[in-house]
């Protein structure tokens, strides 16, 4: 079995343009939530959201991309070209042959799915574009990936809800850890910031509506708390084996040592009320590391700012780490593990918040630092954990775990560890 680690990381956000701005603008504590601008939402009861301002295809892309892309697939070509100039990686042959795209992608190009759906109403199917199925198919962002770079390796998208990247990163991994390629391209992307993706959340009492303070809208583990705030974005990371990236010479953010997958088996929407899912989740990446849950340092907490998910996620996390998380008033010990929810800076990506966090997550390695959870005023007693309220903290990590859940009861938790050689 082959080590995997992650030597390049690729970022686009609501917090940032970049991984380094995202990152920065994370542990600075600033929130990047605000009115909804890519749609008029005047007449919706959430009319805010996390958006990726000031992004411009045209400064990117081609115009042929354009044409034949959503903003999901758009965002994620950027992230990628960032990931692979940050890696180093020299693109030849031997590597283009083997090297696959594994992208988690929720769902899709919602806003071509409603355009053309009125086109088809008003105008008729002669006047559907011949791009509009490219657009909105999910697996188009790790195709538009492959066919830019010429990768000839496994190229698929994951759709899991809120834990497709998630569940990407770890599919990829496993096999570059099978000894089935050395590189892989992992990460995620969402782009549902339309009418009908806000109008489908807000019609199932998700979203927060605080409408007149959306910077204090995203709040895990509040009091407070009426929903998650929906946010878009790509996160990518380059994954190679360890014997790979040390014949090359490449700098190294973390090692991906231990990856789980569930399903609760439960409803449609809510978690279980035992944490069943959750809980194996963590367990099998803890196990398949061979790590103990009282040698892991930080939790990237799925921590969406929702009232029940809020506290079945800490209550799950305490049924694994026991002690090691229990921390009454949230009080601060380095002994003890630290949680944070970066979704409360720059909202909730769907299916690609699980990319974004697992990136996060090695960057924290990397640097030992990690991000504060924004917005914690008053923390909710049902929730004993140090959620590393408001501002930033250092750290000598050596083990962090990203926790991804979705809809339909899907779980994932990617376990990424300091590299020791």
């Amino acid at each position: 079995m082959h080590r995997v680690v992650v030597t390049g990381i690729g970022m686009v956000t609501p917090s940032g343009p970049t991984a380094e701005e995202t990152f920065a603008s994370l542990l600075a504590g600033k929130s990047a939530v605000g009115p909804i601008s890519l749609f008029d939402a005047a007449t919706f009861p959430v009319r805010i959201a996390g958006e990726c301002r000031g992004f411009d295809p045209k400064a990117h892309l081609t115009k042929k991309q354009i044409k034949e892309t959503a903003r999901f697939s758009q965002l994620s070509l950027v992230a990628t070209k960032e990931c692979l100039a940050d890696s180093g990686l020299e693109l030849t042959d031997a590597v283009r042959e083997k090297c696959g795209t594994y992208l988690g992608v929720g769902l899709g190009g919602l806003e071509y799915l409603y355009q053309y759906s009125v086109t088809l109403h008003e105008r008729g199917p002669g006047k559907i574009s011949p791009y509009f199925i490219p657009q909105v198919i999910a697996n188009l962002a790790a195709g538009q990936i492959a066919i830019e770079y010429g990768f000839r390796g496994p190229s698929y998208c994951t759709t899991s809800a809120c834990a497709s990247s998630a569940h990407a990163i770890g599919d990829a991994a496993d096999w570059i850890r099978l000894g089935r390629s050395p590189v892989m391209i992992a990460g995620g992307a969402e782009a549902a910031i339309s009418g009908l993706g806000i109008g489908g959340f807000a019609a199932m009492f998700a979203l927060s509506k605080r409408n007149d303070a959306p910077q204090q809208a995203s709040r895990p583990w509040d009091r407070g708390r009426d929903g998650f705030v929906c946010a878009e974005g790509a996160a990518t990371l380059l994954l190679e084996s360890l014997e790979h990236a040390q014949a090359r010479g490449a700098r190294i953010y973390a090692e991906i040592t231990g990856y789980g997958a569930s399903c609760d088996g439960h409803h449609i929407t809510q978690p279980a009320p035992d944490g069943r899912g959750a809980i194996s989740a963590m367990r099998q990446a803890l196990e398949m590391a061979g790590v103990a849950p009282s040698s892991v340092d930080y939790v990237n907490a799925h921590g969406t700012s929702t009232p029940q998910g809020d506290v079945q996620e800490a209550r799950a996390i305490l049924q694994v780490f026991g002690e090691h998380a229990h921390a009454p008033g949230g009080v601060a010990s380095t002994d003890k593990l630290w949680v944070s929810s970066t979704k409360s800076a720059m909202g909730h990506l769907l299916g690609g918040a699980g990319a974004v966090e697992a990136a996060v997550s090695a960057l924290a390695l990397h640097r030992g630092q990690v991000p504060p959870t924004l917005n914690l005023d008053d923390q909710d007693p049902e929730c004993p954990l140090d959620f590393v309220p408001k501002e930033a903290r250092e750290r000598h990590l050596r083990h962090a775990l990203s926790n991804s859940f979705g809809f339909g009861g899907t779980n994932a938790s990617l376990l990424l560890s300091r590299v020791e050689l």
